[in-house]
């Protein structure tokens, strides 16, 4: 799972990490029942704001949801999950993306793709999961095209880019792929007036996930001699936090022209958790418009909670990504032994150990379900530091007026 919005389950609360857990799962989902089960390994968390934006705008009806078989990432616990052309919508995007991040990989020689079996093997991967995604695009009216000419319109500009080269020049094909994909939600939904405010609301989106994975693999790339944006063409993180805040600002106030059914998941991941991702890249834990006062030291100076950028974090997470791996499953479990009643087998515990490890509800968890016991346990880290209030973006930013301490009911 890759992503740049990766909530923290205590500030979603019950309500809406329900909503969040069955977006997450309809992807996953919508590509194993389209494309097989090795094509949900593309599932990813920013793919799923698409089948979170087309449910936002519909009227509410029948069908938006079905009940999904055990599934280890749950506990071997049935859902209810979104299913419908939002899903697959997402799906179809997911794949032509990861196909071109695969192919571009493969291009960068990176890792074992270096090596010509493995490349080749990738390469036919890659073709498939494109011809996959413009089909399902296809079933639910969207051109995947824009897509592709994107990904092969940002090979060119990183070849010609250099020193000087302004760095919206380089994420602009990323920015034309997620207007086009965010734009389309509004057709499914059968708003087409929300059309234009979503295409900017996906155009700055586009245009942070591009900024954000720079400044995130800025020092590995130095590193290992890769290409990236922002030393490539010289620019600095205090100019690269301004375009970041910036395009959040902007993705604020397009959201506000949206007319939403219920919009409060999708305001809160775009609006708020969106927010948050700037901050952890950055290593902040605020607004970094002071950054042109403070310069780059004193505003984006080690992170403030311990995380996944700060390397002498105590926790595998700092309550960002409730499906970061780590912990024990098996910590003060049961020993080995035949089932009793209510218990589960040992092949069905190891399953659902699994997943209470990979859903992080070991660590992360107010309580859990014993694998084995099914009796309830506390998470490892369940009074977790992280703040979980839900407006600190408009207390900091002042973007929007639309938490439950500024009248939106979050």
């Amino acid at each position: 799972m890759f992503g740049i919005v990766r909530p923290c389950s205590h500030r979603l609360g019950e309500g809406l990490r329900t909503q969040w857990m069955a977006h997450l799962c309809g992807l996953c989902l919508a590509l194993r029942g389209d494309h097989g089960q090795f094509a949900r390994i593309v599932t990813n968390y920013d793919g799923l704001l698409i089948s979170v934006l087309t449910e936002a705008q519909v009227e509410r009806a029948t069908g938006g949801r079905r009940t999904a078989g055990p599934c280890p990432l749950r506990g071997m616990r049935t859902a209810s999950v979104a299913q419908g052309e939002g899903a697959r919508l997402a799906a179809a995007v997911s794949l032509v993306l990861a196909s071109a991040k695969v192919r571009d990989h493969v291009a960068d020689g990176d890792g074992l793709l270096a090596r010509g079996p493995v490349a080749l093997a990738a390469r036919r991967v890659a073709a498939s999961w494109g011809r996959a995604g413009a089909r399902t695009g296809s079933d639910v009216g969207f051109d995947t095209a824009v897509l592709v000419d994107a990904v092969d319109r940002q090979i060119g500009i990183e070849t010609l880019a250099g020193p000087g080269t302004p760095l919206l020049t380089v994420t602009e094909p990323t920015e034309t792929a997620t207007a086009a994909a965010f734009a389309h939600t509004a057709v499914l939904a059968g708003r087409p007036d929300n059309a234009e405010p979503l295409a900017e609301a996906g155009r700055l989106f586009g245009r942070l996930a591009h900024l954000l994975d720079a400044v995130e693999d800025r020092e590995t790339d130095a590193a290992s001699g890769a290409w990236n944006p922002l030393t490539a063409t010289g620019t600095s993180l205090v100019e690269a936090r301004r375009l970041a805040d910036d395009a959040l600002h902007g993705i604020r106030l397009a959201l506000r022209e949206v007319s939403f059914t219920d919009g409060k998941l999708a305001h809160l991941l775009l609006a708020h958790e969106l927010g948050r991702s700037v901050d952890r890249a950055f290593g902040t834990s605020g607004c970094g418009h002071q950054a042109h006062a403070d310069g780059v030291r004193g505003a984006f100076g080690p992170p403030q909670h311990g995380g996944p950028y700060n390397p002498s974090s105590p926790h595998p997470h700092d309550g960002q990504n409730p499906y970061a791996g780590g912990g024990n499953p098996f910590g003060g479990g049961p020993s080995f032994q035949l089932p009793g009643p209510g218990r589960r087998g040992f092949w069905a515990g190891c399953a659902a150990a699994i997943g209470v490890c990979c859903t992080c509800k070991v660590c992360c968890a107010d309580e859990f379900e014993g694998p084995w016991s099914r009796k309830k346990r506390e998470g490892c880290f369940s009074n977790c530091d992280c703040d979980c209030g839900c407006c600190e973006a408009c207390e900091i930013c002042e973007c929007c007026e639309c938490c439950s301490c500024c009248d939106c009911g979050l």
